[in-house]
């Protein structure tokens, strides 16, 4: 009997094309805050009271932005987790876009847009390359249309430090209802206290379970921070988050001001009866996501944000 054929390796099946785009993807979402989220920044730095510490910290992160573009590095040591969010063809290769998206990441860190930021759990032993287990973090999704679309988060460990999943019925937040949902959210806020580098962005997953509430909250941040919900009762509760949220005096860094928090973005899911999940991913200023669409042979048409 002949040997079975033995499965390609991710050298044979890794197209060029696509490893360049997405190590291009990589660099810009490391380097280039996206242009909703320096409006927002801008916006923010014009309602801060002159010669304030909130009017330092948003002035040294406006210097940092413009200075992260213009040599391209990263806006910010922690390169974070890396979350890609496909969309692709009915019957496309899902394995050999892995391995593409595995060999721009090593390429992306070898060129210093990403840090060797990926270390072992138990041993604690750095990979250097970024590469393991989880690492990147891949989310596929068919679609029907005949190109792929490719969102990018990078994550920074200190503003996910600070996201929490909440239980409601609470004797402190209020009941299963979206007063409730906004008591727990702000309660996010609140025992953040500036802390994942404020200003923040909240992505917020109202129901499902533990794990689906969670992923839920971190799709919203793949939203524009400038548009609205198309569900009014959840459009409303982003409004009021913010709008409370800037009342706190919490403000940039903790360092106190009216900039506590940049957007607050809300999805729900169905759940079961039994339970009533409110899961906020917070993310820091240094809001890194971008995407782009491709064409069939992994080259960029178009850029997302």
């Amino acid at each position: 009997m002949s040997a079975a054929p033995s499965s390609p390796s991710s050298t044979d099946i890794v197209s060029k094309p696509l490893v360049a785009s997405l190590a291009e993807l990589i660099r810009v979402t490391s380097t280039v805050l996206p242009a909703d989220v320096v409006r927002a920044v801008d916006g923010a730095r014009k309602t801060e009271d002159t010669g304030t510490n909130a009017a330092y910290a948003l002035d040294v992160i406006d210097c940092n932005i413009g200075l992260a573009k213009q040599k391209s590095q990263p806006l910010c040591q922690d390169t974070g987790s890396i979350l890609f969010y496909v969309n692709t063809p009915v019957g496309y290769d899902q394995i050999a876009f892995e391995a593409a998206a595995i060999a721009a990441v090593r390429q992306a860190t070898k060129a210093g847009h990403l840090r060797q930021n990926s270390v072992d759990s138990v041993t604690g032993g750095n990979t250097g390359d970024n590469i393991g287990p989880g690492f990147p973090d891949l989310h596929f999704h068919q679609w029907r249309h005949d190109h792929v679309e490719v969102k990018l988060m990078l994550k920074g460990g200190g503003c996910e430090n600070v996201g929490a999943t909440y239980t409601l019925p609470n004797p402190k937040f209020g009941g299963r209802d979206l007063k409730g949902v906004e008591n727990a959210i702000l309660d996010c806020v609140l025992q953040a206290q500036g802390q994942g580098c404020g200003p923040g962005i909240l992505g917020v997953g109202i129901g499902g379970d533990r794990v689906s509430g969670m992923a839920c909250a971190k799709t919203q941040l793949l939203r524009l921070l400038d548009d609205r919900n198309a569900d009014p009762d959840l459009a409303g509760l982003e409004e009021r988050v913010v709008a409370k949220a800037n009342q706190s005096g919490i403000g940039p860094m903790g360092f106190g001001g009216k900039t506590t928090l940049l957007g607050c973005k809300v999805g729900k899911l169905n759940r079961v009866p039994a339970s009533f999940f409110v899961a906020v991913s917070y993310m820091c200023w240094a809001f890194r996501r971008q995407g782009v669409d491709l064409s069939a042979d992994g080259g960029i048409t178009r850029w997302l944000y």
